[in-house]
């Protein structure tokens, strides 16, 4: 064994002592409030050990990025505490309160996380699109000299059930994927028992076909020695041949029973039987354990050996609990170590009671092992999360059209910015999973072309056949066409909002999707927020504005994801005006990363900046006349403006969000016939209203007596009498709470059901959501005569 290498086995040992100690002090020896099992996972974080170990001392610079399997955890965070990256407090609080994270955070960790991971499959698809990220930034001028490397994935067998790894797969094959390693620790066991035989063969077919290396790390060194002994082939033909969950039973039972079995399986056979009797029962078990993935020498050569920048899985086989008296059993997913096993296994390892937090306890020669922990590669620069000066966001004029949709001043809006030469513009990002022309990208792809890593020309153009879409690749390009999966999207725009971290270059990213098919990626959405990706998710068209697509088509809950998202400030403009206000305010807080108190005007805590979610339409509406005044401005950023101001005794007002506005205002024309005072309230954000209401509420109750949210300065002075009708197209829950902020009597309106095809005006009417609808509420809830209302159409 080479002095590198044996430095490598001795870092192996402590991360697996360590990071099995913190599991076990978070469960047996720290103070607990109840009797919920805390947890860890020592089995999964066993598997990999000596892999990451490899991957990190061996293998990895400072400009590679790795998503690390979430199950992981403990050994990253054993890993930086053993560099002094991380506290002990940290470690001693595992999965507390404040203490290192249950699953690698970017957010809730203080060492180097580069992608969180916790949704499985997730952090394995990200990686492939950050790749991806960094051709795009590196195809452009304003790319040259970030520091680029290799995008890797520490993932479990069991996360390639998830449906997202092989929508990735084939999204990089589609853009030429490079620079990308997907380690998959190839255990065999997942929560629920042992994997099915022969997945390694179906791993490597479905690799292979979207244009990747499959590299298998099967045997570790001492088996492979013992393969070039005497009967060492028959030794490898047993191992080959034996089922998943009689390997994982045997390594639980130990030397003797392996003894016993090779020697019934194999005994008599005259060199096999001598290669068997040679060793001892302990050191049969750790020649038979000794797979290529629990082999930290053999994972440093296989990582070395890979020199080229094709897409690579490496497959390396590994033993579940390896290295732990737990090692094998099909409960050990989720079990622990016994007190009296971990007292044992402590024995076992060699560290001295008192000694457990120690970062060097047992090691022989700390100033050899010191210098060599000095000299690694990966660590040798410091923390590597890096920085992008903030973009000046230009001004932006909404367009002049009399009557247009949001959807198509968005487009208007974009193809503004592409005629532009700003230096924001240069950093859009645009992407759209299919559905590029039906959300009015298409202007701004014209102008910026799509990327690829090779230019392809459009052959339309070439043979001159007339289209209005332009679709020239090239490196320059600024539009990346994405197939039909959503979960794609929100991993590549979670990706490119993190390239001023990850690459030290700022994107904007900017995604389209049809509204209800934002439920489709949820789950990546939640997890590019999570890690505080900044980007623009633009959902369109929205609502019942889809009515001849019918139900499935007409999304419902979405307003009540743009509320509930952390991490995303949900926008629902009605009008182009709003619109371009937003998008100005957008592109620069999706920059901001600021620390301090809320803005007390509307407690909200905007200089910490966040991603922007853009619900639009494509009904078009009669604009009002131009407005611009800075009370108008600032009131559609913090959420709500008086379209109409109430009168001093205003007995009803109309709150409305998004394209339901011209329904509103007419309702509140018929309502004014018989009633006094009525106020319409334009609501361009329920999300930053609620989050601002609710965060005063909090203040108050800490002291600040004096707190006032933007709804409350906007609703408080209302007669108490007076009563609140909102709609929105969209669930009604959006809005129902204003009532709750000063006490109103609330008539909500919105949609509930699935919808069905129609026009726009039968499907407004199906849900009651259409002017007659609304003044017909109030005239039934409302003291007063009532509106004089046209007769209603069938619908």
């Amino acid at each position: 064994m080479t002095e590198h290498h044996r430095h490598l086995k001795t870092v192996e040992q402590r991360l697996l002592w360590l990071s099995h100690w913190m599991i076990h002090h978070a469960n047996h020896v720290r103070p607990k409030e109840d009797a919920i099992k805390i947890g860890g996972h020592q089995a999964s974080s066993a598997s990999i050990v000596s892999i990451m170990t490899a991957l990190y001392f061996s293998a990895l610079r400072p400009e590679d990025r790795v998503a690390v399997k979430p199950h992981a955890s403990p050994v990253f965070h054993a890993m930086h505490y053993l560099m002094g990256s991380q506290s002990r407090e940290k470690l001693e609080a595992f999965r507390g309160f404040g203490g290192a994270q249950s699953y690698p955070s970017r957010t809730k960790d203080v060492d180097d996380v580069d992608f969180s991971t916790g949704s499985v499959g997730l952090g394995v698809g990200i990686t492939a699109l950050a790749s991806l990220v960094q051709d795009f930034i590196a195809a452009k001028e304003w790319g040259e000299g970030a520091p680029f490397g290799r995008m890797i994935a520490l993932a479990g067998d069991a996360e390639l059930d998830e449906g997202n790894v092989y929508e990735v797969l084939q999204e990089g094959w589609k853009n030429d994927l490079r620079n990308c390693w997907w380690i998959i620790d190839y255990n065999r066991q997942s929560l629920d028992g042992i994997v099915r035989e022969g997945l390694f063969d179906r791993i490597e077919r479905i690799f292979s076909a979207f244009g990747w290396d499959v590299v298998k790390a099967k045997y570790g060194a001492l088996q492979r020695a013992a393969f070039a002994e005497p009967g060492g082939e028959a030794l490898r033909s047993w191992i080959d041949a034996c089922p998943n969950a009689e390997y994982a039973a045997l390594t639980f039972r130990g030397g003797a029973v392996w003894r016993a079995r090779l020697m019934d399986d194999l005994g008599d056979q005259g060199p096999v039987s001598a290669l068997i009797a040679r060793r001892s029962d302990a050191e049969l078990a750790a020649l038979m354990e000794n797979l290529g993935g629990n082999c930290v020498s053999t994972m440093a050569e296989v990582f070395a050996s890979v020199t080229h920048d094709r897409p690579t899985c490496f497959l390396a086989y590994t033993i579940k609990g390896w290295g732990t008296p737990i090692a094998g059993h099909k409960d050990n997913h989720g079990g622990l170590m016994t007190a009296k096993q971990f007292a044992e296994w402590q024995a076992h390892m060699r560290v001295p009671e008192g000694a457990e937090w120690k970062p060097f306890a047992g090691v022989e020669d700390e100033a050899g092992f010191r210098a060599f922990l000095a000299r690694v590669p990966f660590f040798a620069a410091g923390p590597r999360r890096l920085s992008d000066a903030r973009l000046p966001a230009p001004r932006i004029a909404a367009p002049e059209d009399r009557e247009i949709s949001t959807q198509a001043a968005f487009g208007k809006i974009l193809d503004q910015l592409a005629r532009g030469d700003s230096p924001l513009a240069a950093r859009i990002l645009t992407t759209s999973p299919d559905v590029t022309g039906t959300t009015s990208l298409g202007p701004w792809v014209n102008r910026r072309k799509l990327f690829a890593r090779a230019a392809l020309p459009d052959a339309f153009i070439e043979h001159r056949i007339p289209s209005l879409a332009k679709w020239e690749f090239t490196p320059a390009g600024q539009h990346v066409e994405l197939g039909i999966a959503e979960m794609n999207l929100f991993l590549l725009l979670a990706a490119a909002g993190l390239s001023h971290s990850l690459f030290g270059r700022r994107l904007i990213p900017i995604g389209t999707v049809y509204d209800p098919f934002v439920s489709r990626g949820l789950d990546a959405l939640n997890y590019a927020c999570y890690q505080d990706a900044r980007f623009m998710i633009v959902g369109t068209p929205s609502g019942v504005a889809l009515a001849p697509e019918g139900g499935a088509h007409q999304s419902v809950a979405q307003p009540l994801i743009g509320m509930s998202q952390d991490g995303l400030a949900a926008f629902e403009p009605a009008f182009a005006d709003e619109l371009a206000v937003i998008m100005e305010w957008a592109f620069d807080y999706m920059q901001r990363d600021g620390e301090g108190d809320p803005d007390e005007r509307t407690w909200l805590r905007d200089e910490t900046g966040g991603s922007v979610y853009l619900r639009l339409t494509t009904a078009p509406l009669e604009q009002p006349a131009r407005r611009g005044g800075e009370a108008f401005r600032q009131g559609v950023i913090d959420g709500a403006y008086w379209l109409r101001e109430p009168g001093p005794n205003a007995a009803v007002v109309i709150a409305y969000q998004g394209v339901v506005a011209e329904e509103a205002v007419a309702a509140a024309g018929l309502i004014g016939e018989v009633r006094r005072d009525v106020g319409v309230l334009a609501v361009t954000s329920a999300d930053r209203l609620n989050a601002g209401w609710t965060a005063a509420q909090r203040a108050r109750a800490r002291g600040a007596k004096g707190a006032r949210s933007h709804v409350e300065a906007l609703l408080e002075p209302l007669p108490k009498s007076c009563a609140l009708v909102t709609v929105v197209d969209g669930h009604p829950l959006t809005l129902s709470w204003l009532g709750g902020v000063a006490g109103h009597r609330t008539i909500p309106h919105g949609v509930e059901h699935f919808g069905q095809t129609g026009t726009i005006g039968d499907l407004r009417r199906h849900f009651r959501i259409d002017r007659e609808s609304l003044a017909e509420s109030v005239a039934g809830l409302t003291a007063g005569a009532e509106p004089a209302l046209a007769p209603r159409k069938a619908g």
